[in-house]
């Protein structure tokens, strides 16, 4: 597994915080790390796919985004000033992620400064995504979000040519995007339509990536 996030480390640099690192594994269902712990560490996510969700004024959950193999998660942990995470991370599936502990992290660079380098770059990357989002929810309607959701999710899931599975109900693609479900139905009637996915019992399957891209306008 290859994570994007080290590809700028030399090769020392990079096999120290993967020897850093050590393996967790979550059941389907089980919970990675509670909104409001203690930031202690970095999640890379080695298999399987993860949810990040956060509570709502009415006491809900909402999901806002869902990460999958090459992925990471939590890297407010390794800032000076520790916070509180900010989100419940959960599996959604088999997962096993390498955890780099805040302290590993703070030795890490000491004996090796670049690895200050990916922590620029996790934080830049995760600034880049939420004036993205930003973005899509101020000027874009609820078609193109849904379509960019969907594109995105397809990336994520890919498993080999062909068809892709997105495991996901229809009020799970509601809080991705921020619309109502019955709009998001009718968006994805839409698609079905068109032949570009298939509805089933909490999954969309998605036939024509490329024709779902255009839409995205990505």
């Amino acid at each position: 597994m290859e994570w994007p996030l080290l590809a700028s480390l030399p090769d020392e640099a990079r096999e120290a915080v993967l020897r850093a690192a050590r393996r967790r594994r979550f059941a389907r269902g089980e919970v990675v790390f509670h909104e409001g712990d203690p930031a202690d560490s970095l999640h890379l996510v080695l298999t399987g796919h993860v949810a990040v969700q956060v509570a709502t004024p009415g006491g809900d959950r909402a999901t806002l985004n869902v990460l999958g193999p090459g992925a990471h998660v939590g890297e407010l942990a390794l800032l000076p000033d520790r916070h509180e995470r900010s989100a419940t991370v959960t599996a959604l599936d088999q997962a096993e992620t390498l955890v780099l502990s805040a302290s590993s992290f703070d030795q890490l660079r000491l004996a090796h400064p670049e690895v200050n380098e990916m922590l620029v770059l996790l934080l830049a990357e995760r600034v880049r995504e939420l004036s993205a989002r930003l973005l899509e929810a101020m000027y874009d309607g609820l078609d193109r979000r849904l379509h960019r959701c969907l594109y995105r999710l397809g990336r994520v899931y890919v498993d080999g040519p062909g068809p892709v599975t997105i495991p996901m109900t229809q009020d799970q693609l509601s809080d991705l995007v921020g619309g109502t479900r019955p709009s998001v139905n009718q968006v994805l009637q839409r698609l079905v339509d068109e032949g570009v996915v298939e509805l089933g019992r909490g999954r969309v399957v998605l036939h024509d990536i490329r024709t779902l891209r255009r839409k995205a306008a990505l």
